[in-house]
């Protein structure tokens, strides 16, 4: 347990970060499941759940939640996957 006024401030903000990254993640990642369960739907929908989800993860990379080379391969790999169906 933090002892000292500023270790104290420390810990209050990473759990305010680790709450904020965490709904980010989980965001993202609904994001994702919605374009793969387009593309196993209905893949005439997946381009348009491809770019919202696009959206939110250049959005999280940019915050810093995740890593731009993360987001640059994700995208990669769904955009592959939606061109493939059409």
């Amino acid at each position: 347990m933090a002892h000292h006024a500023s270790a104290k401030k420390r810990h209050r903000q990473s759990l305010r970060r680790q709450e904020r990254n965490k709904h980010w993640l989980s965001t993202v990642r609904n994001a994702v499941r919605r374009v793969h369960q387009a593309m196993a739907d209905d893949p005439s929908t997946a381009p348009a759940q491809f770019q919202s989800a696009e959206k939110l993860l250049r959005k999280a990379a940019s915050k810093g939640v995740l890593h731009q080379k993360t987001v640059s391969r994700t995208v990669s790999r769904l955009h592959k996957l939606v061109k493939s169906a059409g």
